[in-house]
């Protein structure tokens, strides 16, 4: 099939269409021909569109999010942009509405408010005060621009003013605080006694009868896995290494140095008036250069008196330049100025400066020494290893399509065919641990109807496909295989319906009227009392706490009682006699207030979700 569609991609016919496809790229550009026209939003939300960029942005972000929560063990399809971006758009649709919202209450965040923010964020700090050079770093990394990063901060604030507003106009009345103060707080009396599982244990292992009943009972428990055995082609950057000349690494390391200007590089701080501040920028300047003349630091001068709040923390450090970092204005302004001398006002679109270098080094060209020499092999290497690496995928995704097996496709390619064993839908050796292979190998295309898979791609540049060689559908397994499993069931099984039957009885004499500390002691158990347990007791097994809170209030003068087992087998008869109610009169100020503002932020959010919900469906909303 594929060998047709190349011969006919040959004809007069054929090469006309492409000639028209080229000239309309050439006229139009390519969004006449994907998008239909200028407008390349995906969704619109009151005529306000998104953009493909910003979705993009989302799905990125969400998927730096479940990285970060889950590392190297996550499951390379939960990172597949397919499955992110319903949720990423959903989010992104919540968050215009909510901005809409915003900018109809003419809610506004003020440039000092977001520099403040930024400056205060642990992502850009070093030695626990903001760092330009990082804050730039960072945000590269992550696919920001200062000025995009700032607008998003923008709108997040703006949005987020909403749900602060919810939550600080919710209240909690008198009444709501002393009825949850009334279960919250509440203290019960109780008494438990425990019975050891280890006294029950049977003297005697099951009789093969036994054994012979529970294997034909409960065969669906002693069933192999599904399982299949496979063949596959993995391929990784490191399968297409190979040497590098000498004269490769030394041309790549002239070739470095071409273009580039060793300059000397300057650390610079500054002082910013942009007149968003509390004083003007002319009563600012004024200020900060009188203050300046008497002898006070430059940094203590710009944690007074600079508009820009990120570097104002930092004593106005900016980082280095060499020259081309800053405005034209500043660059020439500095260059002018010696190691810790304070220029004049210098004038920018930001505002007015002042400019203190603080460092000047000079910059010399790096020799080819060892770790040089060795960085560029590694990097050469690499680049020839993965261009290789993209052709032989390329080649091998259109051979397995149309191959029977793998083996064809190795032979021609020069590649290495491996086999994996035991391979469920559950789990797998070696590279059958990424769950997306497993995926494959059960799907209905490899699995029912015997075609190789498509070439997956996993994290860290690895690719593989395959095939299944054989299918082990479950099958039982044979007694003798599973006889020690079966004698520990029945002994367990056994185990459990004499603790329970203990307890049973001593719970219905204990409903009859008998002491929990006259049964204990009849039977040589344990029992402790328990008085004014809260809901956050510590001492109790969790289970007989678990159950005391579950019980119904007993009437005066009596008790109710019940049965619960703990986490290592013990049977545990639980006695309620008293509950007493949580008061307010009882609580610290400390605790009155934070479980005040606990229901408050409860109820706020509750709001704050029917708000959302209720923007949604009074909205316009088109998905594209």
């Amino acid at each position: 099939m594929l060998q047709d569609i190349r011969k006919n991609a040959q004809g007069t016919a054929a090469k006309i269409i492409i000639g028209l496809i080229v000239v309309a790229f050439a006229f139009f550009g390519i969004e006449s021909i994907l998008l239909g026209g200028g407008d390349n939003s995906i969704a619109e939300v009151n005529g306000e569109g998104i953009s493909e960029f910003d979705l993009q942005q989302a799905i990125n972000n969400q998927k730096r999010s479940l990285l970060t929560m889950m590392g190297e063990s996550i499951d390379p399809a939960m990172l597949d942009d397919d499955r992110i971006r319903p949720t990423a758009l959903d989010a992104l649709v919540k968050r215009t509405l909510m901005k809409q919202m915003a900018d109809d209450l003419a809610l506004g965040v003020s440039e000092r408010e977001i520099g403040a923010v930024v400056a205060n964020m642990e992502a850009f700090q070093e030695d626990g005060a903001f760092s330009p050079e990082r804050y730039r770093a960072t945000l590269a990394s992550a696919g920001y621009t200062p000025g995009l990063f700032k607008a998003s901060l923008h709108d997040d604030l703006l949005v987020g003013q909403i749900g602060s507003g919810l939550v600080g106009s919710e209240f909690v009345t008198p009444a709501e605080l002393a009825a949850s103060v009334s279960v919250v707080t509440e203290q019960r009396d109780l008494r438990y006694l425990t019975i050891p599982r280890d006294k029950f244990l049977p003297d005697e292992p099951p009789t093969q009868d036994a054994v012979q009943e529970w294997y034909a009972a409960h065969s669906q428990e002693y069933m192999t896995e599904e399982s299949v055995d496979l063949e596959y082609i993995e391929l990784t950057p490191d399968d297409f290494r190979q040497p590098v000349p000498e004269d490769a690494i030394v041309e790549a390391f002239e070739l470095s140095q071409q273009g580039i200007e060793y300059r000397p590089r300057s650390r610079v701080s500054h002082i910013l008036f942009t007149g968003d501040g509390e004083l003007g920028a002319e009563e600012g300047l004024a200020r900060a250069q009188e203050a300046l003349a008497e002898g006070t630091k430059f940094a203590e001068v710009a944690g007074m008196f600079s508009d820009d709040v990120g570097s104002a923390s930092s004593g106005g450090d900016l980082g280095y330049t060499s020259g081309d970092t800053f405005p034209e204005e500043m660059e020439e302004a500095i260059s002018a100025l010696e190691v810790g001398e304070v220029s004049g006002p210098v004038k920018t679109d930001a505002g007015t400066h002042l400019i203190l270098v603080t460092e000047r080094t000079e910059s010399s060209p790096p020799e080819l020494d060892a770790e040089l020499r060795a960085q560029l092999k590694e990097q050469l290497q690499l680049e020839e290893a993965r261009a290789e690496l993209l052709r032989v995928v390329e080649d091998l995704r259109d051979l397995a399509f149309n191959a029977e097996d793998l083996k064809g496709p190795a032979r021609q390619l020069d590649l290495v065919v491996e086999e994996a064993e035991g391979v469920s839908r559950q789990n797998g050796p070696g590279v059958f641990e990424q769950q997306s292979l497993r995926t494959a190998a059960f799907s209905e295309e490899v699995l029912k109807n015997g075609h190789n898979s498509e070439v997956i791609e996993l994290a860290a540049e690895t690719f593989v496909v395959l095939r299944v060689l054989r299918h082990h559908e479950p099958e039982l397994q044979p007694l003798e295989e599973v006889r020690a499993s079966i004698e520990a069931d029945l002994a367990e099984e056994a185990t459990r319906r004499a603790l329970q039957s203990e307890a049973e009885q001593l719970l219905a004499r204990l409903r009859e009227g008998a002491a929990i500390d006259a049964l204990a002691t009849e039977k040589n158990y344990q029992w402790q009392v328990e008085i004014a347990a809260e809901r956050r007791n510590l001492t109790l097994p969790p289970e007989v706490l678990e159950r005391a809170f579950e019980l119904p209030i007993p009437e005066p003068g009596g008790s109710v009682s019940d049965i619960t087992f703990t986490s290592n087998g013990d049977a545990v008869v639980v006695e309620l006699f008293r509950v007493t109610p949580g008061t307010v009169a009882a609580l610290s100020d400390a605790e009155r207030s934070q479980l005040t503002q606990g229901l408050a932020g409860q109820s706020g959010g509750l709001v704050n979700a029917e708000l959302q919900s209720a923007m949604r469906n009074r909205a316009e909303v088109v998905v594209r």
